[in-house]
């Protein structure tokens, strides 16, 4: 693969894109990207007024973009289900999600409105029920895809079927890192039941490797250990956040992204550098695992793929 850059996303025009987490750091770098690229972009956030200054700030630079903002908290699935009833009211069709939002490494336990570890609920049962909510929409999109955001840190992970919410036993690092695993499951196993049912979906999944972002300092902050290894390896192993997002920006928009496909820099340890194919962990291949924590997830969210696919 040759050094992709955001110059070559290719026209995004008449396409419209969902994206989580996107007021600031990767989430906003995509949807920035997106929109000069022309698709019509939702960006979503728990906060109002960053969202509306994200908005104003891709509008400095893209007068006639095509953005709007709305609200959802992952950690509130009624926030989830409310989005997606109002997103379906004014569109008829989705054909980009981006499931970015993330919250890593929290130094103290704490839960989502519906009971989750905060963690593994925002990161991931958060994505997994809006995935499902919009699946009617995705299928009425031109070639839609759905790319989850997964990290280095999946390479460390497993899923504790046994205390999913820590609440036998919380390691911040731990329940970080199951997290982020939990999503490249869930974008492999995704595309395994789209094939399988004919939702006609591209499912794949990206990591930013060491991105300059404001997520070290909004979970372990910059006392603890990870913060001091984030300060530490900054200078020669980090790259922007606008760099971060270009392996996104691949799985989302490239002709040459694969279903199932994972995608990272191409630097040393996949810190840095422009996107490439990214080594999968064994443990995410693991179609028992995935057949489980899907299953799993349905229960807890009160979700299931199938019924919205036949509403669809």
């Amino acid at each position: 693969m040759t050094d992709w850059t955001i110059a070559d996303i290719p026209s995004q025009d008449g396409k419209t894109a969902v994206i989580t987490g996107a007021t600031g750091g990767l989430g906003f770098e995509t949807a920035l990207a997106l929109a000069r690229a022309g698709a019509k972009v939702v960006l979503t956030g728990r906060n109002d007024l960053k969202g509306q200054n994200a908005i104003s700030r891709i509008r400095d630079q893209f007068g006639n973009a095509k953005v709007s903002y709305e609200t959802l908290d992952l950690a509130d699935l009624s926030s989830v289900a409310d989005f997606a009833a109002r997103f379906a009211a004014s569109h008829g069709a989705l054909d980009l999600l981006i499931n970015n939002a993330g919250v890593m490494a929290l130094p103290k336990r704490q839960t989502t409105a519906d009971g989750f570890e905060m963690q593994f609920g925002i990161n991931y049962l958060g994505h997994y029920a809006l995935t499902a909510r919009l699946l009617p929409l995705l299928r009425r999109g031109h070639q839609p895809r759905v790319v989850n955001l997964s990290s280095l840190a999946h390479r460390s992970g497993t899923i504790d079927f046994e205390d999913l919410q820590g609440a036998k036993s919380y390691n911040s690092f731990k329940a970080y890192c199951q997290s982020k695993l939990a999503m490249l499951v869930f974008a492999l196993e995704l595309q395994r039941r789209s094939d399988a049912a004919g939702w006609g979906l591209m499912s794949n999944a990206a990591h930013p490797g060491f991105a300059r972002t404001e997520l070290i300092a909004n979970g372990p902050g910059t006392s603890g250990l990870l913060g001091y290894l984030g300060i530490l390896l900054q200078p020669f192993a980090s790259h922007s956040a606008a760099a971060g997002a270009l392996p996104t920006l691949f799985a989302a928009t490239s002709p040459a992204a694969k279903a199932a496909g994972y995608y990272g820099p191409n630097g040393f340890y996949e810190m840095k550098g422009p996107p490439s194919p990214a080594k999968i962990m064994p443990r995410a291949k693991d179609a028992a695992a995935a057949e489980r924590l899907w299953d799993v997830s349905a229960v807890l969210t009160g979700l299931s793929f199938y019924q919205a696919a036949a509403a669809a």
